[in-house]
Parts: structure tokens; sequence; C-alpha cells
């Protein structure tokens, strides 16, 4: 029998497509392109055709592909000690915990794997410090929440969302959200009462378009949030970790929330991690049994995030998404009229709206692949910008002509 990795390289592009139509759920709808190869900023496929990768994972791939530390560090942990689940210690976890307080300037972290596993923590952390600590009845706890919101796809996240696509089919959902416009204080403000246990919102919100509210807004949740005694949960798993051009996308307000979501760029592009970090009064509510994950804060997943925390410190690629973000805009901005009817950017990330003449977002993702750029559609004719943060000057600039091609074309 052909061992899985001969047969795999056997194969080409469009077989191993056909293949995954075959074999796969269909919960996706990837770009025909079929990646076997990366390093920095560039991927390869199957036939060896290279691509600018100005996706980098949904920002899982803040510090490019393999980056040489990371690797490193995962190297050095595979051999020692890669899992022993939380039924015992580990000696890499408490200075990834440490580290994380350091990063935030919060307290304690709740180790999990996934961007939806955090943030339903932070529903049952939030529901159950409502209870404790502030005094809501039981079972009546509510939760504030903005439209257009991403939060994962959890059948408890889903329920709240108003995307029809991720919620028809899934029903029944757990009651206790409130929907609010996002960027509409005034709305929050009306949806807030003694029930409230949070308001958990993205400061930009990432799947509808890299929508970013208004200057005030998260300064205005934090005070509306701290009068009405509710937690401020941000959920800064795409927009944090250096990708808006400072650490955290709070920190543009100069805000600091009750409840801090990481992760995709916190496991380094190797490993799945997540944390949820929070002041101690907080996640200090649970106790043994009432929480866990059995890979949640394993060596393994310490060990590189406590050296994605190590790539933090140094504060290059914060500035590096601060200064090619300037770039990044200005490139957009001369787009405008020639095929751009709007963007929105911070940082290294972006949103750019085509002109539904010329295409929908996936038929213009489809043409960049083909000019060897990937990128990634969201909502009709707008498609999303985030090359991980290693990327050069003249990698984005060029990045910036072949879209120019595309439109043009």
């Amino acid at each position: 029998m052909t061992a899985p990795t001969a047969h795999a390289a056997t194969r080409s592009s469009a077989e191993l497509i056909r293949a995954e139509d075959t074999a796969l759920a269909h919960n996706y709808h990837p770009l025909p392109v079929v990646v076997a190869r990366a390093e920095g900023v560039w991927v390869s496929d199957v036939e060896g055709r290279r691509y600018l990768d100005m996706l980098a994972g949904y920002s899982a791939l803040n510090f490019g592909h393999r980056h040489p530390a990371l690797i490193e560090a995962a190297h050095r942990q595979l051999d020692q000690l890669t899992l022993t689940s939380r039924a015992f210690h580990n000696d890499r976890l408490a200075g990834f915990a440490e580290g994380l307080a350091e990063l935030t300037g919060l307290d304690m972290t709740l180790p999990m794997n996934t961007g939806a596993e955090a943030v339903e923590s932070a529903v049952k952390v939030a529901r159950k410090w409502a209870y404790e600590v502030k005094g809501v009845a039981r079972d009546r706890a509510t939760i504030v929440v903005a439209a257009d919101n991403f939060h994962g796809r959890t059948t408890t996240i889903v329920g709240f969302s108003t995307d029809e696509v991720a919620r028809e089919g899934f029903g029944p959902f757990a009651p206790g959200f409130r929907v609010v416009p996002y960027n509409d204080l005034p709305a929050l403000e009306a949806a807030v009462d003694e029930t409230t246990a949070a308001v958990l919102i993205e400061p930009i919100q990432g799947e509808a378009g890299v929508v970013i509210p208004d200057d005030g807004y998260l300064a205005g949740v934090r005070d509306l949030t701290r009068r009405a005694n509710a937690l401020f949960i941000a959920d800064e798993i795409q927009s944090g970790l250096g990708r808006t051009g400072t650490t955290l996308a709070v920190e543009h307000e100069r805000v600091l929330p009750d409840v801090l979501l990481l992760g995709k760029a916190l496991g380094g592009g190797i490993v799945p991690v997540s944390a949820v970090v929070a002041r101690r009064e907080v996640l200090g509510v649970l106790g043994p049994g009432q929480h866990g994950s059995t890979f949640g804060g394993n060596p393994l997943a310490a060990a590189v995030g406590s050296a994605v925390l190590d790539l933090l410190r140094t504060g290059e690629y914060q500035r590096r998404a601060a200064e090619l973000g300037e770039v990044l805009d200005a490139g957009l901005a001369a787009l405008a009229g020639r095929g751009v009817v709007g963007h929105r950017s911070r940082g290294l990330w972006a949103g750019v709206d085509i002109d539904p003449a010329i295409g929908t977002g996936r038929e213009i993702s489809e043409r960049l692949m083909a000019e060897g750029v990937l990128v990634k559609d969201t909502h009709g004719s707008t498609i999303r910008l985030a090359p991980p943060l290693t990327i050069t000057r003249e990698e984005l600039t060029w990045a910036l002509a072949r879209l120019a091609a595309v439109l043009s074309a």
C-alpha cells in the first residue's frame, strides 16, 4: 500500500482538490490553490508556483510562515515534553501565563486552544461572575454583543450572530444575548441594564470587512461598562498581537478591558493557542471541575506562545505594522475610483470594497491568485488584506501593483 505522503506527492493540485471535495465536509470554499511549502511571506503550491500570502491565516501567521525563533522553540519543546493535560503541572505554563499578564496589564490567564473556545469560555466566566460578584439573579444574566460580529461558529456563538448563513439550520439557540448595532453607543447604553454581565465586542470587526469604529467608541464602551458594573470583553483574536500597529487594538484608545480574548497569532502559526486573560476578580470565580480543556495550556503550546511573547516584547513587529500600514493605506487610497470604491485600514489590516461592476470579492481573489497574490473575500465585493508583519515594503508594493493590474484588466 502506498504511503499517504508518497501518494500525495504524485497528485496534482486539481486531483487533490477533487479528492478533498469527496472526502471532506463542505464547510469551506477555499481558493483553488493547494499549498505544499511556505517560508516567510511566500507559499508554493504542489506544482511549485509561488504566491505572496496576503492573508496570513486570518492573522494566525502574523510572524510569517515558519519563523525561525518559533520553529526553534517548537523543536526544542518537542524533544522534551508535548502534553500532560491539566491533570498535572508542567514546567512551561507558569511562564506563559506570567508573560500574558505582563503583555496585557491584566492578572490571570485561562489557556485554551481555539478562538471560539476562548469566546465560549469568556461567556461562561462572565455569567458566573455576574451571579457570584455582581449579584444578578440566577440564570438571568445577559451579554450584549454587536451586529455583524464574528466570534466563531459554535452553537452558542452563531446564536447571537447576525449572519444568516452561519445561523440557518443550527437552532435552537441559547438565550441571554442582546444584539445592538456596532459603533452605536446610545444603542448599547439602551441595551445595558442590571442583568448585564458583559459587553462583548471586537475592537475592529474583521469578518465584517475590517470595520473600524469611530474614535471614542471603545472608550465609551469602557466608561459605560464601568458605570453599569458590567465586564468589557474585547475579542482581540484577529486584531491583537501587533496586527494594527500596536500590541492590542484597544491601545489605540488607551483602553484596558476587564477581559481580553487572544488566539490565532498566539500560536505562531504552529499550534492552536488561545487565552482568556482577565482581572483576578473575574477569572477567580472558576473552581476545579467547572471548566477545562485536555490540550489547553499544554507544554508545546505554552513554549510556542512564550516565544511569540518574546517577539512582541521587542516592539519590532508593532512598528513594522504601523509603518508599512501607511504604505498599505496610501496604496489603496491611490486606487480609489480605479476599481476601489472604499477601504478601511489600520496597521497591516485592510478591508477593500471593489466596484461590483468589476467583480465579486471571490472573483477578484481568484484573479489575484493568478497574479501570484493570495487574499480572501468576505461579504459581497469586499476583500481582506492581512499580510504577515514580516512583509517588506517592496513585497507590499508589489502586491498593491498586482491589485491595480487586476482592477485595470
